[in-house]
């Protein structure tokens, strides 16, 4: 009898931010990877790369191409994170910058050689035409774990049973991004953020909607100085739950943490998306709070809020912004409009 195809896309399963791990047993503790989520079906030997948007991303990552070939003609699908290693060998999402929003074939084989990346793979959620959702997390595990996935574009590293806060000690003193963790005995909810697991970073980072931007100082006058962010006051659905319109919250300005190809990169993306003007409807006027600076630089430019990033910081102030806020890559895999605050 055929077995039934892989699913071709399964909505990645979300965890909740948490302050510290948790705590007692019945926990299971992974390194939370600094990339980009990815869903891996694989079936007759045919590999689908899908991003958390649910976008084929394929195409950009041809050598992950070579785990189908680790499966001798079995159908599995696989959740997982693609990363980048910088210089010290520690997985980076700046490093992986580079490949990100590539479309054109000579681009992505040249940038392929220079900026290589990993599959990292932490969950099996279909394996030879059986759902493995309802399957208990530590079942999934030791199922990932029986089909020895090494190679030089994948893996699948283990997870820790133990003390929570000493792994995430040990995880800070690397100088890691964070962990998960995950609830033995805990079924896979796609699309779902669910209590089963749990996410704490070693430092601050939030995902962030980019609403305008100033001129730079200096060498930078003709280029970006800073960008203005924000996220959404609400989700979409909890916003048609409540029957209100999303509104867009000023969260500060970033105008640290970028290369030089990353200013020219934002350039040529903001200009299209200029629009009159602020899409920022709550927290402080960044109007106000820039009208000095942005008079001497020629202005505040405001934008379409349609592009998202990624930026570390150590608090959120008082009056709802970032303290000490570093720009650290644009995503292309979160849709805009589900951007809300994340931590407290």
């Amino acid at each position: 009898m055929e077995r039934p195809p892989s699913p071709r896309l399964i909505d990645p399963m979300l965890a909740k931010p948490a302050d510290a791990p948790a705590a007692g047993p019945g926990w299971a503790f992974e390194l939370k990877w600094d990339g980009v989520r990815a869903i891996a079906s694989l079936d007759h030997g045919e590999l689908r790369i899908a991003s958390r948007s649910g976008a084929d991303a394929t195409r950009r990552y041809p050598e992950l191409a070579e785990l189908a070939g680790a499966l001798a003609g079995r159908s599995a699908v696989f959740d997982g994170e693609i990363v980048a290693l910088d210089d010290e060998g520690r997985p980076s999402f700046q490093a992986l910058q580079p490949r990100m929003g590539l479309t054109k074939p000579d681009v992505i084989r040249r940038r392929m050689a220079e900026v290589p990346v990993t599959y990292v793979i932490f969950d099996l959620l279909w394996l030879d035409g059986e759902s493995l959702l309802d399957v208990p997390y530590e079942r999934r595990r030791e199922l990932l774990s029986g089909l020895e996935l090494e190679g030089d574009a994948y893996r699948a590293p283990g997870h820790h049973i133990g003390d929570g806060a000493e792994f995430l000690a040990a995880v800070q003193a690397q100088g890691l991004e964070g962990i998960v963790c995950k609830r033995l005995g805990g079924r896979y909810v796609p699309g779902r953020r669910s209590d089963d697991w749990l996410k704490v970073r070693a430092r601050l980072r939030q995902e962030l909607v980019i609403g305008g931007w100033m001129p730079g100082e200096g060498v930078r006058r003709s280029s970006v100085g800073s960008l203005l962010v924000g996220y959404w006051d609400a989700t979409p659905r909890d916003a048609e739950r409540l029957g209100q319109p999303q509104r867009l919250v000023y969260a500060g300005g970033v105008g640290t943490g970028f290369s030089d190809a990353m200013l020219t990169r934002l350039r040529e993306l903001l200009e299209p998306l200029a629009r009159p003007d602020s899409p920022f409807e709550l927290g402080e006027d960044p109007q106000l709070k820039y009208k000095a600076r942005a008079r001497e630089r020629g202005g505040l430019r405001w934008v379409e809020p349609v592009l998202v990033c990624e930026v570390e910081f150590t608090e959120w102030t008082r009056e709802g912004t970032l303290r000490q806020p570093a720009f650290k890559g644009l995503r292309d895999d979160k849709d805009p409009r589900a951007v809300v605050r994340e931590h407290a």
